[in-house]
């Protein structure tokens, strides 16, 4: 017997997030331009680039990297590569995440020196953003340029001691996102886990002879984003929220 919910929750194909990403374009501290070092812990992403150049700094366990970005370079990367976007000119992205809004509710850790790790409550002091608008924007400098200096270190102590440099830093995230984890799980259950079942029921229903599926097909649209220009830690992301669709 195979059951399929009509009635669930629509989500993007696999459960993704999309969103498009204008890259900061104001210059850090250490002369580069971008944005703000910072790693996923349950999420992969993917980048699509749209326009522009520029490259995506990464470290994990494997070293220190540097991947240069163009128009029409797909790159992606798994959960505990700490990453940073460095802007060459112009540099806009559409970017893919999986687990359904999962990354948007909280799957990301700044690479922060360790005195701003030292909790949930010191973590959050430090990365919220204040003010609105345009007035965001020193706010979001200065949270990325305090990440910038924890990445430097994490650098330096790769170098040193090899991947065993990453991980205080990497316990230190996953203290700060436990709280959340309830949450997470509820949203991938009804998100990309609950698609993949469908599609394990789609494949048993065929294979019955039958297609119950195919009855409920409909199209979906978001003709537009729903938020333009938000502070990320990346840049300027334009969000789509599917509860607007057609």
């Amino acid at each position: 017997m195979c059951e399929f919910d009509s009635g669930a929750a629509v989500a993007l194909p696999g459960g993704i997030g999309i969103s498009k990403l204008s890259v900061y374009d104001i210059e850090a501290p250490d002369g580069q331009v971008g944005g703000t070092p910072h790693v996923h812990l349950a999420c992969s992403e993917g980048y699509y680039v749209i326009a522009g150049s520029g490259a995506v700094q990464t470290l994990n366990a494997k070293g220190f990297t540097e991947t240069p970005l163009q128009a029409g370079t797909v790159v992606w990367f798994d959960p505990g590569t700490i990453h940073r976007l460095v802007n060459g000119g112009g540099l806009q992205i559409l970017t893919l995440m999986p687990n359904s809004g999962l990354p948007e509710a909280g799957d990301a850790v700044l690479t922060l020196p360790p005195e701003h790790l030292a909790d949930r409550a010191t973590y959050l002091k430090a990365t919220t953003l204040t003010g609105e608008g345009e007035a965001r924007t020193p706010a979001a400098m200065a949270r990325r340029d305090l990440a910038l200096e924890g990445f430097a270190v994490l650098r330096d102590a790769y170098e040193a001691e090899g991947p065993s440099a990453l991980d205080d830093f990497y316990a230190s995230a996953v203290r700060i996102v436990q709280p959340r984890l309830a949450d997470w799980r509820r949203r991938w259950e009804q998100g990309a886990r609950r698609l993949a079942d469908e599609t394990g029921a789609a494949l048993n229903a065929l294979e019955a002879g039958t297609a119950p599926h195919l009855q409920h097909a409909e199209l979906h649209q978001l003709p537009a984003p729903t938020e333009f220009g938000r502070h990320g830690m990346c840049g300027r992301l334009d969000t789509y929220d599917l509860q607007s669709r057609q």
